[in-house]
């Protein structure tokens, strides 16, 4: 079955077109990857979700809020560069202002000028934020652990995040259309 419908094709039926030189078919998926790839796809949608609605119902904010407040937390003087700040989210720099201006309304950020580059900006951590934060943390780091890591051995642990790392490395090759410089 070699139709853009239908990702699943039999190994033996698939041409396999190397780097797509030989010919202009793409290279299908076999059964294992299909099933590997749908498990994936599975796998991450359940688990946004599972985390977005421990979120929302700890703390009234989606994953993405939790992530920025998570940076800042982290950064020198609990503050970021917007463009650094999104570049380490992997997000748009329009999708990162609207939840700087949403968390600033909440009290969790604030914006100020950036004193190396009078064009820039950086979003700082409030108090009031870090207490977020604090509060919400343990909720879910228990969300995070019992979704994955209680669930995987001390080896699958560590081929996970090997695996993580080379898929989000060959996602940002250099000159690439990366989200952060949208």
């Amino acid at each position: 079955m070699n139709s853009p419908a239908a990702a699943d094709t039999d190994a033996d039926t698939a041409p396999d077109t190397g780097t797509g030189t030989d010919t202009d078919e793409p290279r299908w998926l076999n059964d294992d990857e299909q099933r590997t790839w749908l498990a994936y796809v599975q796998a991450r949608m359940l688990l946004e979700d599972h985390l977005d609605r421990q979120l929302q119902r700890d703390a009234g904010m989606p994953h993405i809020y939790y992530s920025l407040l998570v940076k800042l937390s982290w950064a020198p003087r609990h503050q970021m560069r917007m463009t650094e700040l999104a570049e380490a989210a992997k997000i748009t720099r329009s999708r990162l202002s609207h939840a700087i201006t949403r968390m600033e309304k909440d009290g969790w950020v604030r914006r100020e000028d950036c004193p190396s580059d009078k064009r820039g900006q950086n979003a700082v951590l409030t108090e009031k934020g870090f207490d977020v934060l604090k509060q919400t943390a343990p909720g879910h780091v228990h969300a995070v652990r019992s979704a994955i890591f209680d669930r995987l051995t001390s080896e699958q642990i560590a081929q996970f995040g090997d695996v993580c790392r080379i898929i989000a490395d060959g996602l940002q090759p250099e000159g690439a259309d990366l989200p952060w410089l949208r």
